[in-house]
């Protein structure tokens, strides 16, 4: 006969990346009472990664939330309960089975001292009884064996006794229980301090008490030092710190958490070196003008980030053994042929490196289009845990804030980092005349165990060449 299906379901939180173990509650879709369907977003969850839509795989009640909005729950762990057949009546809880009655005590008859206790009846005269067994695993049906108890008159219990402070402990007992065993100028020095040498605790040869012995026993006992109070600055353990005046605190979790925990990992793991170029972008800049006028890019975001990212694939495919990564357990170096090109985005709840896959084989139209898609996605939310996996090198746009360049970090796993400064005008030498041009500074950070100093240059220098003469990006292939 089959099972009656379950009527209270529980949705657990599922791992909605590869290998995240924990994931915050950002925004409940659903509230008690309210119907949903398999399928429909319940909940908004926050990973180490991405902000993700969870839906739920039934039909049914809202009956309970079971965690509220900015609490971090781990995976496997339910997060709402559904009634999956609203409206039918509750279901009575099983009334517990009755308590066997006790048998009554037989009479005891009066035992003479030292008397041997009744032998146990034999097995076949006592009861079949049910003994319970590891849940799961059944209730065993064999007969088990008892002693018939004595019946046992009841005492009253006692009134706890105040607790006391433990007691010292005893000195150990003189060799035959009779006079300490001392020298003549040891026990002079206990009378002297008024020291009972039966209170004190030998650690001489057979048991005898030394002058060390006697003067620790008259020794006063120490007193505890006072637990000293904690600075204004100092985290107390097992408590939450309170906010100072000018502070604001903001528990670090979520992408926030990751990012911090992946720039750690990858700063003391990946020996890194940055390399810096500044190069005259001006004819990038007349490129970037021309292409957004050309009719076949109509409706294509075009900007100087999408020739740096060519340039930069480019630079590769000149370049193939920069692209590489360290596997430390294998011990050996990988060589990739697919490009998947990570690009650096500020959002709301932090730094997200989103990638595009297989860029180096997108056409200039294709990736444009992939990279407006990419920051939009990025900027409103909607980046998945599978569009953060899998990059391979990454560009970082430090321009757009003003600054001129910096030292970026690598992420865990990538070979090369690129980043971009802000392209301003300024006095550059030209054709022989100083004249103002477009000029920005590349900053490449690499890990030096894949990519020695001569590799690297060469991987920068390419990219700065492609960026001041970009009819190269027609040219190589």
């Amino acid at each position: 006969m089959a099972a009656a299906p379950q009527r209270y379901r529980e949705f657990k939180m599922p791992d909605v990346g590869e290998g995240l173990t924990e994931a915050e509650i950002l925004k409940w879709h659903v509230q008690p009472g309210d119907t949903v369907s398999d399928g429909q977003v319940v909940v908004e969850v926050e990973t180490a990664k991405a902000a993700v839509e969870l839906p739920i795989p039934f039909d049914g009640t809202v009956r309970e939330l079971l965690w509220a909005e900015g609490d971090t729950v781990d995976v496997g762990s339910p997060i709402i309960t559904v009634d999956t057949t609203p409206g039918a009546p509750e279901e009575a809880p099983a009334a517990p089975a009755p308590a066997p009655a006790p048998q009554a005590a037989a009479e005891p008859a009066p035992e003479a001292a030292g008397e041997p206790e009744p032998a146990p009846a034999p097995a076949a005269e006592q009861p079949a009884a049910r003994q319970p067994v590891l849940v799961g695993y059944g209730v065993s049906t064999a007969a088990t064996k008892r002693r018939p108890r004595k019946p046992v008159a009841a005492v009253p219990e006692p009134a706890p006794a105040p607790e006391a402070a433990p007691a010292p402990p005893a000195p150990a007992a003189p060799a035959g229980g009779g006079r300490p065993l001392a020298k003549p100028p040891v026990r002079k020095l206990a009378k002297d301090l008024g020291i009972d040498l039966r209170a004190v605790r030998p650690t001489g040869p057979d048991g005898t008490v030394t002058r060390e012995d006697v003067q620790a026993a008259a020794a006063p006992a120490p007193e505890a030092a006072p637990a000293p109070a904690p600075q204004p600055d100092q985290a107390v353990p097992g408590q939450q710190p309170a906010e100072r005046p000018g502070e604001r605190r903001v528990p670090i979790r979520g992408v926030r958490k990751a990012t911090a925990q992946a720039m750690v990992d990858s700063a003391f793991t990946a020996p890194h070196v940055t390399e810096f170029i500044t190069v005259d972008v001006t004819r990038t800049m007349k490129l970037v003008a021309r292409l957004k006028d050309d009719p076949d890019l109509a409706g294509v975001r075009i900007n100087p980030l999408l020739i740096i990212a060519r340039a930069l694939l480019l630079a590769l495919r000149r370049n193939p053994d920069a692209h590489a990564a360290w596997d430390e357990t294998n011990q050996e170096i990988v060589y990739k042929e697919t490009v998947n090109l990570g690009i650096a985005a500020a959002t709301p709840r932090g730094l997200l490196v989103p990638n595009i896959k297989d860029a180096g084989r997108k056409s200039l139209a294709e990736l444009a289009t992939a990279l407006s898609d990419l920051v939009t996605t990025a900027r409103e939310g909607r980046t998945t845990p599978a569009d953060m996996q899998g990059g391979t090198v990454t560009i970082t746009n430090v321009g757009v804030f003003g600054v001129d360049s910096g030292t970026p970090i690598l992420n865990p796993g990538e070979s090369a980092i690129l980043a971009v400064g802000a392209i301003k005008a300024q006095p550059w030498v030209h054709k022989g005349k100083v004249k103002p041009r477009q000029v920005t500074t590349l900053a490449l950070s690499f890990d030096h165990r894949l990519i020695d100093g001569a590799l690297g240059s060469r991987l920068l220098a390419d990219v700065a060449a492609v960026l001041e003469h970009p009819r190269r990006l027609l040219t190589w292939g």
